[in-house]
């Protein structure tokens, strides 16, 4: 029995050390607060540029409510694990950012710690941002300070005990974080070297188009091969992209600085208010971008070149000539029927983008690895800009019921790829249709150049 006791005492004291030894590596200090810094005082061209970069970064984007101030936070992120709030970024000294010092804000990004010493949940990508270097971190600094003080709170965190616990991320990122400032390749162009900080630090284009583990934790083995965020499928932008015409440095590049290309339709979901972003920097940060994402895409093997081929020879036999429907057709037939009276009108290719629908023989949606995209865009349309002309698509929810939708979409997968037919079909419809799924529909401004507003995210759910 006494040897049994000192084996549990023994055993209590590694525990006790244990977690003396764990919280003492988890610790951060503090870093004292500071008086906002006076916009008057701040340098415009160090702002001007931050403002670029806050574009490249999207921070609008995560951190703006619906209906809310710009930067001043409140948006709900969804994860497996329950809701995060984005923070307030903007200079209120009390709910935001006007307290940090330079250095506090240095410390957020490269480590991934806030001013009073917590560690940070990782739906802030840190993970990316510790790549971004002290000059760029300098201009983002100086541009947030010079954004319009926002007294706004925001809510506290939806997560359950333990993960309610900040210091537990300290063993997060002992598994998952690599800190560090991005380091050039020299044996690669300086553009390339330009695409590959922009794209894995602040783009943090891996947060969307990585899947992860089940801790959360992008699986780098799979690095940009494709993920599911806010339930809207983010392709896979490496050599395993399912785009039946294959990117180029060209094409990628039209694309992120105007919404759309036309040999691959519009931005839609999360992407549209990247590439609104992208549209209101310089020209070269976004072809750099694209020069590194085009390059791990790689040149296409010859069965890509075969089917994009086929894809265009498709388009020129049909020649926008309506197809006849059978009479009395059941089955297929029905989508077929849908298709030709709710559809081909704008996708028959007869009115070119961006305000004309895409020949869904070139749809990445229609040709993907599952339907998501294609359902959110049929029930929830493509809603147009705010006040400035853009690409829009009209909705169906409310028109067609889950039958006729699964129809119609194996009826587009059918005729427009030469792929299998999607297994999952009716149970993402019945998922989405029924609320299960919540979708975020984002406004369709992929034509104007115009940072989005808050206005941007609107709700498919009256």
């Amino acid at each position: 029995m006494k040897t049994f006791l000192r084996i549990l005492a023994g055993l209590a004291l590694l525990l006790v050390i244990g977690v003396a030894a764990f919280a003492a590596y988890a610790w951060r200090s503090e870093i004292d607060p500071v008086d906002p810094p006076a916009q008057a005082g701040l340098d415009p061209a160090l702002v001007a540029r931050g403002s670029d970069l806050a574009a490249i970064g999207n921070c609008n984007v995560c951190h703006t409510a619906p209906g809310g101030e710009t930067f001043a936070g409140g948006l709900g992120i969804p994860t497996p694990f329950g809701t995060i709030y984005s923070t307030n970024i903007t200079p209120d000294p009390e709910t935001g950012i006007g307290r940090w010092s330079e250095a506090a804000f240095l410390r957020s990004m490269r480590e991934g710690v806030d001013r009073e010493g917590r560690h940070l949940y990782p739906a802030f990508p840190y993970d990316h941002y510790t790549l971004v270097t002290d000059e760029d971190n300098r201009a983002l600094y100086a541009f947030l300070m010079s954004r319009k003080p926002v007294r706004a709170q925001a809510p506290e965190n939806e997560l359950p005990f333990p993960l309610n616990m900040r210091m537990l991320l300290a063993g997060w990122k002992a598994l998952y974080f690599r800190e560090g400032a991005f380091q050039p390749d020299p044996n690669r162009s300086a553009e390339w070297n330009r695409g590959r900080y922009l794209t894995e630090g602040l783009s943090h284009c891996g947060a969307c188009h990585t899947p992860r583990n089940r801790f959360g934790a992008e699986q780098r083995e799979l690095h940009l091969a494709g993920a599911e965020v806010e339930n809207w499928t983010a392709y896979a932008i490496n050599a395993a992209s399912p785009a039946p015409i294959p990117w180029n440095a060209e094409s990628l590049a039209f694309y992120l600085r105007h919404g759309w290309h036309q040999e691959h339709g519009v931005s839609r979901g999360p992407m549209a208010p990247v590439t609104a972003n992208l549209g209101s920097v310089p020209e070269e940060d976004a072809r750099a971008i694209a020069t590194y994402l085009a390059d791990l895409m790689g040149e296409p093997n010859q069965e890509r070149q075969t089917r994009a081929e086929a894809a265009r020879a498709a388009i020129r036999e049909e020649g926008g000539a309506p197809r006849p429907v059978q009479a009395g057709a059941s089955g297929s037939g029905i989508g077929e029927a849908i298709y030709v009276s709710a559809c081909e009108g704008c996708h028959d290719g007869r009115r070119p983008l961006p305000f004309g629908g895409l020949n869904l023989h070139l749809s990445t949606a229609v040709n993907g690895p599952n339907p998501q995209n294609i359902i959110n865009v049929v029930l929830f349309g493509l809603p147009g800009a705010k006040g400035e002309p853009s690409a829009m698509m009209p909705a169906y929810r409310g028109v067609l019921n889950e039958d006729q939708l699964v129809a119609l979409l194996d009826y587009m997968r059918e005729r427009f790829s030469d792929l299998p037919a999607w297994t999952d079909t009716r149970e993402r419809v019945a998922q989405t249709m029924g609320g299960e799924r919540k979708v975020t529909v984002y406004r369709m401004d992929g034509t104007t150049q115009a940072p989005p507003e808050s206005s941007m995210r609107t709700t498919p759910w009256p």
